[in-house]
């Protein structure tokens, strides 16, 4: 029976991640990650401080995907981030992997 609640444990675990890893993968497919990583500035902000910024705002996903669908500029400095070819849906669902990074 421990064995069985182990391998329940393990594929949990598994599943859980699957999202996440699926997500960077949508991030690099959309060449999100030419300008971001999720530690570190590079030409953007990282992805967890996007998660840091906007984390806990009610209105942080609506402005997120607006940003990713229409680009933005003034928000993290002089380097506009241009508007990048992803549908609705896929901005959400990068949306939500950037601001699971808290």
């Amino acid at each position: 029976m421990k064995k069985l609640a182990l391998l329940a444990a393990v594929a949990a675990g598994i599943l859980a991640t699957a999202p996440a890893m699926a997500d960077e993968a949508l991030a690099k497919a959309k060449n999100c990650m030419a300008c971001h990583a999720v530690d570190k500035k590079m030409v953007g902000p990282a992805y967890k401080d996007v998660a840091a910024k906007f984390g806990g705002q009610k209105d942080a996903e609506a402005t997120l995907v607006k940003a990713i669908i229409e680009g933005s500029k003034g928000v993290w400095g002089p380097v506009p981030m241009p508007p990048n070819k992803v549908t609705e849906a896929e901005a959400k669902q990068l949306v939500t992997w950037i601001l699971s990074m808290k």
